[in-house]
């Protein structure tokens, strides 16, 4: 037996006991950082003016045993529902380490979910206690109070501006529920750590219900075992490591930012968290982070950006980009292919000089708005166009591309900085398994995955096997030496009428890396004799453009219907399609009128698109695409 196996196998039993291990081990290292007003009468206060604070474990610590003993102290104990409805800050994870010790399951709510969805997922959870970030979470619950009978307290992040709403529930702020625990402990000094010695690893701790793409969400049941194992196996397969320090911007509410609070609490590295998308450029060179995770679609927006002002700056330095971006996609693709031969990094002279200037004049600059020492980046939820990891990777910031799902907690493969293979979703975590099924589907097992859908047998039955295999609905394949390629969602990949089986997802990422001025793409093609695209484009790069050719002053929906841009946007469609087999290629396409967001139902928060939403909501613009028309 390997010590790696051994690790996982000796394992505790929940994230609360690793939490209280790291505490004892490291009491004095710095754990969290987080940004806080500055106080206004201090020497060098103003108005709305931040800093960044820290906690060390210890700290960490007294906050997370005041929680815990504050909800015990309400009659919050072993499984009892407790929802955090927030965006990222230090207290989400305040919260949610203290339902943890006190043997309660953290329920998760995207801050921008609805009323009424939000209390069907806090009425299905059965739901005791809410976290809510302010007065606008809270005011949701209220208006769903008559249709949430369990929900007795809800506990303020950020204190009201006045008397609140309150509808016979109890409405503390998080402060008094640590001022509560703090009192509860000094009367019950052990009743943290009775509640922690109590937990079993098979006990519920989080119901996260999944975004999906149709019909309501389901919740999905992660037990302390899950989150213990992905802590430990993401520390023991290098991915995190002690000295890092990673910031933490995803949403906490998805699986993919909650399993790396996991593998932080095992390796102690320390944690920047802030989650206003809006400061992660600013943030970035103030926490010079090694390692960051992220959504394909911001490396996307990144290389949209950097190509787009590069365009906009035009003669020589626009040169110098492409050839730049061209140097370190062959760059990365030569030492990935020689590394996979040889097991070693290289590449010919001649190109190892081009790169080595081309470092020089444009990726010192992409490294530097990184922070200057990222090492990796995780990228997961929905798959990245390889080009854009090439280029990426060829730039020195290399994109570590995994593989999970809400129901396996999210880590289940990945890529290692060390041994990056663009394209593929890397290989299994320690102690996890992968298959791949007659008709392609990949199948996953191992402790991360889940116990089941909540309250839904017969759906649990239709992906868990009795072995424990549970069927991932995603087509891959799965290379000799470990590596994982995802081809598609096995739901999402459609049949022409000549009989061509298409996976759009591949047209979509080829067409991402060819096209900076697109944002989302939808390929559609399903029973039809040929297929066409539903294009969004990126306002922050093609608005530029748009002032430059005579549309100055244009709305977005404006440029979107312009001559001059549907011209524009047919040069890179007629360059994807030279990529492509003949019944893969798009032969019609339409520019949208605004690109697809979360608020109108056409993204999961986790910015997923909703193919039927979208079909739907864009119907006669499909119909229009196919009417009277033949295949070529």
């Amino acid at each position: 037996m390997s010590s790696v196996q051994s690790m996982i196998e000796r394992r505790p039993p929940s994230v609360a006991h690793l939490f209280l291990s790291r505490v004892e081990a490291t009491p004095d290292h710095e754990a969290y950082r987080y940004p806080a007003p500055v106080d206004e009468h201090a020497a060098d206060g103003a108005p709305g003016a931040e800093q960044w604070r820290s906690l060390t474990w210890a700290q960490a610590a007294v906050r997370v045993r005041s929680v815990a003993a504050g909800l015990l102290a309400l009659g919050i104990g072993a499984e009892d529902r407790v929802a955090i409805a927030s965006a990222t800050r230090i207290e989400w994870i305040i919260a949610d380490l203290g339902n943890m010790c006190a043997g309660a399951a953290t329920t998760t709510v995207y801050p921008s979910t609805n009323a009424d969805e939000s209390a069907f997922i806090l009425a299905n959870a059965g739901c005791r206690a809410v976290f809510a970030e302010n007065e606008a979470q809270l005011a949701k619950v209220v208006a769903e109070r008559d249709n949430l009978p369990e929900l007795d307290h809800v506990v303020l992040f950020d204190a009201p501006a006045g008397p609140v709403e309150a509808a016979g529930l109890n409405v503390i702020t998080l402060a008094e529920l640590e001022e509560r625990g703090a009192a509860y402990l000094a009367e019950h000094p052990d009743a943290v750590d009775k509640a922690v010695d109590a937990i079993d690893k098979e006990q519920l701790a989080t119901l996260i219900y999944t975004s999906g793409t149709t019909g309501r969400p389901k919740g999905v049941r992660l037990v302390h075992d899950c989150w213990a194992y992905e802590g430990v196996a993401q520390q023991e397969s290098g991915l995190l490591r002690a000295e890092d320090v990673q910031f933490m911007w995803l949403p906490l509410s998805h699986v993919f930012g909650k399993t790396l609070i996991s593998g932080q609490i095992a390796t102690g590295h320390v944690m920047a968290v802030d989650g206003r998308v809006d400061r992660i450029i600013h943030n970035l060179p103030v926490i010079r982070p090694t390692l960051m995770a992220s959504a394909p679609r911001i490396f996307e927006k990144v290389y949209n950006g950097i190509a787009g002002k590069a365009r906009a700056e035009g003669g020589a330095k626009y040169k110098i980009f492409l050839w730049a971006a061209g140097v370190a996609r062959e760059y990365a693709r030569t030492t990935q292919a020689n590394r996979i031969a040889t097991g070693r990094d290289s590449a010919p002279l001649g190109l190892r000089l081009q790169h080595a200037l081309a470092d020089k004049l444009v990726y010192t600059k992409i490294r530097a708005a990184f922070g200057g020492q990222l090492r990796g980046s995780v990228s997961g939820s929905a798959a990245l166009a390889p080009e854009i990891g090439y280029f990426f990777a060829g730039a020195g910031v290399p994109v570590l591309e995994g593989y999970g799902l809400t129901e396996t907690s999210a880590g289940s493969t990945v890529n290692r900085a060390e041994d990056v293979r663009v394209g593929t979703v890397g290989t299994p975590l320690p102690g996890t398994e992968v298959r791949i099924a007659e008709d392609g589907e990949i199948l996953l097992r191992g402790p991360g995955v889940m116990r089941g859908y909540h309250n839904l047998p017969e759906q649990t039955a239709e992906v868990l096997e009795p072995d424990g295999w549970f069927h991932t609905g995603d087509i891959g394949e799965l290379a000799a030496d470990g590596f994982l390629r995802i081809t598609d969602r096995k739901k999402d990949m459609f049949k022409t009428s000549g009989g061509k089986y298409v996976a759009p997802s591949e047209v979509e990422g080829k067409f991402k890396a060819i096209c900076p001025f697109v944002s989302n793409v939808l390929v559609i093609g399903n029973g039809r004799n040929f297929c066409t695209a539903l294009i969004g484009l990126d306002e922050a790069v093609i608005m530029p453009w748009a002032a430059e050719h005579g549309l100055a002053g244009k709305s977005y929906a404006e440029v979107a219907a312009d001559p001059q841009v549907h011209t524009l946007i047919e040069g890179f469609v007629q360059r994807l399609n030279g990529e492509l087999q003949r019944w893969q290629t798009i032969k019609k396409f339409t520019l949208l009128p605004r690109d697809l967001d979360v608020e109108h139902g056409e993204l999961t928060p986790s910015l997923k698109i909703k193919r039927p939403v979208v079909e739907k909501t864009y119907a006669d613009a499909v119909s229009g695409m196919y009417a009277g028309t033949v295949e070529a």
